[in-house]
């Protein structure tokens, strides 16, 4: 089990609900070192004055925040931390709102939230009663001297907490300038064949059947070079031409998709006929 990283309480209204905070995910990217080449040693890495060009020890380096090009401000730690946000232990819920009306964008990292001590009735008592109304618990509390907004919400009998960003954290779509004229406005004809291409690849989600393929290479990669074998490296593939014919793509892809669709439901015959045998 995931160790807890901090303890509190859930509050909403007179109801207080003690938790411990997990990890609810796993990043399991490659992590490289750098190395001398001509050795094989680490590198270290030395924290270097740009001005002098002398190595500066810990003790002697202070914050300092850009105003203006080569312009810093200095900020001592003492005055940062009388603006902390005060850690009262507390995931206080503000308001309830309805998961489909937050856009992903919003949510960053995500969390369990679980049980402490003898919360387990009013832990449970909260989960079924979010479960029922397809609603999430937004509020703030403080972990590791920073102030998050949080998003709670019920998932397979617990609570998850997903941290947030805040709105001005955001970069709204109307900022990307993207042009829209007569020229890029889709016929009734493409917007049909592409709605009929979403629903001929539609299914219901299986994040099993999604794995980083990138990373399994290279941990095989890794693993053929430390056995010793010699790695041939494969010729780029080639990039796939610009659509021209747009309808021609679709009719295309819608093609291929009914195809996939027709083998894949053959597959599934063919095992349910092996199960029922």
């Amino acid at each position: 089990m995931p160790r807890a990283i901090w303890s509190g309480s859930i509050s909403f209204g007179l109801v207080n609900v003690p938790v411990k905070l997990v990890t609810a995910t796993s990043p399991k990217d490659v992590r490289f070192h750098q190395l001398h080449s001509t050795d094989g040693g680490r590198i270290n890495q030395k924290r270097v004055c740009s001005v002098d060009g002398e190595e500066v020890e810990f003790s002697e380096i202070v914050k300092g925040y850009e105003i203006h090009r080569g312009q810093y401000v200095i900020v001592d730690p003492e005055e940062l931390e009388a603006l902390s946000p005060e850690s009262n232990r507390s995931i206080d819920i503000e308001e309830f709102v309805d998961l489909a009306a937050i856009d992903p964008l919003y949510f960053d990292h995500s969390y369990y939230l679980m049980p402490d001590g003898v919360a387990a009735r009013p832990y449970a008592l909260l989960v079924e009663a979010m479960a029922g109304t397809g609603k999430v618990g937004i509020g703030r509390f403080v972990l590791r001297t920073k102030q998050y907004l949080a998003a709670l919400r019920p998932l397979d009998g617990a609570l998850v907490l997903s941290t947030m960003l805040f709105a001005d954290e955001v970069i709204g779509a109307s900022e990307l300038e993207i042009k829209t004229t007569a020229d890029t406005k889709p016929s009734d004809r493409e917007l049909k064949m592409a709605r009929q291409l979403v629903d001929s690849l539609s299914a219901e989600w299986e994040p099993e059947k999604y794995k980083d393929d990138y990373r399994e290479k290279v941990l095989e990669l890794i693993e053929a070079k430390a056995e010793g074998n010699e790695i041939a490296i494969p010729e780029e593939a080639e990039r796939p031409a610009p659509v021209v014919d747009l309808m021609a793509a679709l009719e295309a892809s819608l093609a291929r998709a009914k195809e996939q669709g027709a083998a894949a439901e053959e597959a599934k015959g063919r095992g349910r006929k092996r199960a029922s045998a």
